[in-house]
């Protein structure tokens, strides 16, 4: 597969994104996960090259400036994410379609750039209250850091029309089943 097709899911923070994700992951389709590149240290669990390729923000910024990025955002002041360009060679050159796990203005800038071969979907929790409630159960953060991703939170939702579906995730269950059925839709079109 020389260009494989792209599926980007984006969401506020405690959407379940991830969750869907990897419930796609572990179907019969042909995807590959992109693992993203941040500056942020790890949380929990997380293993480099496994969950994220985890850069100091010097290295981040080098590879800024020597174009290794599709795309990339300082989401948070320090904090960088980005998708590298080697990610689209790996995972193509395994034969597989690439399966973002991604921010919501790195999804909408891969979708820009490749607007033909992407399925962008907006996971969306039911309500801010169940989406602080996900957060605060995670465990994994600071109280600043949970009002920081709240507070983006509210700028994300607005970008959700631009997306190609909005998926409420009000129950897990039906959602894997839905993804699992407009991911397959769209790879046989």
């Amino acid at each position: 597969m020389k260009n494989g097709k792209l599926i980007v899911f984006s969401a506020p923070s405690g959407s379940g994104k991830t969750t869907l994700v990897n419930h796609l992951l572990n179907q019969d389709i042909p995807l590959g996960f992109s693992i993203s590149a941040t500056s942020r240290k790890p949380r929990g669990k997380e293993e480099n090259g496994k969950d994220y390729y985890f850069l100091s923000e010097d290295v981040f910024r080098e590879k800024i400036n020597e174009d290794a990025f599709i795309e990339y955002e300082e989401v948070y002041k320090g904090t960088f994410y980005g998708t590298l360009k080697s990610e689209f060679n790996r995972l193509w050159g395994d034969g597989k379609h690439v399966l973002f796990d991604i921010d919501v203005k790195g999804g909408l800038n891969i979708k820009a750039q490749y607007p033909e071969e992407t399925f962008a979907v907006f996971v969306k929790s039911p309500s801010l209250k169940v989406l602080e409630k996900r957060l605060r159960d995670r465990a994994t953060e600071s109280e600043d850091k949970i009002q920081q991703r709240l507070d983006k939170s509210a700028s994300e939702f607005k970008f959700s029309k631009d997306f190609d579906i909005i998926l409420i995730n009000d129950d897990l269950e039906k959602a894997k089943g839905e993804v699992v059925r407009l991911v397959k839709k769209f790879l046989s079109s």
